[in-house]
């Protein structure tokens, strides 16, 4: 664990004068950490860290602010502004956290409840960030729930919106710009043409505008890196394609353009059987095929059985490719409704998927198998709200914070 330092006084005052966002008295006053996740850049096909050094993120996504502010009773769904809930974390040497957000809650639109909205979701969002940051883990913010007009955001729609979708990412950005830790993911899972992997589905992701199977005039990702551009913020983008984010067979033929070549690609996969890169022979095809040109991180990966030998192959395969991944997720369930990794938020995992993942993670340097432990039982389908030559380069094996 990180070492309390007399320090942080001086640390935490040029952390302020460092980054746009800046602590709050009470996290200040609780954060006794030196900020020490890395900056976070983007060259060739490799996330790059410190030094110089590939930098491979292994996480989990922690839910809660992009459905607790919409539904009025909080920011938050389970612990977050406390050095506890990151230690856990740690103890399970995570060394990124993705955090899905609500685009109106940020924005402050809509009839969200002020206690749970702007300025306050904001300075929660950016005290959440610095924690984590103070511990060494990466934050990636994403825009997870997002609504045409004056709909409240509270499940998934196919595509961000043309009415709000530009002005989070605009306002985000320019909160976050002087922070070089994080990442941005633009958006969570597209699914416009009635969730199928056409041409018009991935022109869409890429352009927005007036797509199939979407009743608004969307946002595309292309006007969303411009957005994120145009504020000065400077930070690595991931950028999904369509099918639930389930498809990469094309995201390099309708990768944007970013003229600071920032770019990740996202794809997500939940085993087995629920996504349409779920195979190795997929994993070969797409995902090896588009890392040899961007970095690609999975941004949700999942059990959808509760079992660590539904994933393992998976968790086995990225490791050898260096492909960054992300658990669903680090909420308190039973891993019956949707994939969970914990029953409680000291860190203690569910059966056997949370078990096999901290495993996997806390395992010695080499040690790739993931051995299965007794099955918990079959799960339930995911909930509808989160239906949630390449450069070499030095390695660095980032796993969290000793």
């Amino acid at each position: 664990m990180i070492a309390f330092r007399w320090v942080f006084w001086v640390l935490a005052a040029l952390v302020a004068g460092l980054t746009g966002h800046t602590l709050t008295t009470h996290a200040r006053s609780e954060l006794h950490a030196s900020l020490t996740a890395p900056p976070v850049s983007v060259r060739s096909n490799h996330l790059i860290g410190r030094n110089g050094k590939v930098l491979r993120l292994t996480g989990v996504n922690r839910s809660g602010a992009e459905y607790a502010c919409a539904e009025g009773w909080g920011i938050w769904d389970g612990p977050t502004d406390t050095n506890a809930a990151i230690k856990a974390m740690t103890g399970w040497r995570v060394n990124a956290v993705r955090i899905p957000l609500n685009e109106d809650c940020w924005l402050g639109i809509n009839g969200i409840k002020p206690a749970y909205s702007r300025s306050n979701y904001r300075s929660a969002i950016a005290d959440y960030v610095a924690r984590l940051e103070g511990f060494g883990i990466t934050p990636i913010l994403n825009l997870h729930f997002s609504a045409p007009g004056k709909i409240v955001p509270d499940d998934q729609v196919p595509m961000a919106d043309e009415d709000h979708s530009p002005a989070f990412w605009h306002s985000l950005a320019t909160y976050f710009r002087n922070d070089h830790r994080i990442i941005f993911d633009l958006f969570n899972e597209p699914y416009p043409d009635s969730n199928r992997d056409t041409r018009a589905a991935w022109s869409c992701a890429l352009n927005g505008g007036t797509c199939p199977g979407v009743r608004f005039r969307a946002a595309g990702m292309q006007q969303l890196v411009k957005v994120v551009r145009d504020a000065g913020a400077t930070q690595p983008l991931m950028v999904a394609g369509p099918q639930y984010a389930g498809d990469l067979d094309r995201w390099l033929q309708y990768e944007p353009h970013d003229p600071l070549h920032q770019l990740i690609a996202s794809v997500h996969i939940y085993e087995p059987n629920w996504a349409p890169c779920d195979s190795r022979s997929c994993w070969n095809s797409q995902i090896a095929t588009v890392a040899a040109k961007v970095p690609v991180v999975e941004g949700e990966i999942g059990s959808k059985n509760c079992t660590a030998s539904s994933i393992g192959p998976l968790l086995n395969w990225s490791d050898a490719h260096g492909v960054s991944y992300m658990a669903w997720a680090w909420n308190v369930g039973s891993c019956r409704g949707e994939p969970s990794l914990i029953t409680n938020y000291g860190g203690t995992p569910t059966k056997t998927y949370g078990q096999g993942y901290r495993h996997h993670l806390t395992a010695p340097s080499g040690a790739t198998t993931l051995a299965d432990l007794p099955t918990a039982g079959p799960a339930a389908s995911r909930n509808a709200r989160d239906r949630g030559g390449a450069a070499q380069l030095p390695v660095v094996a980032v796993q969290g914070v000793d």
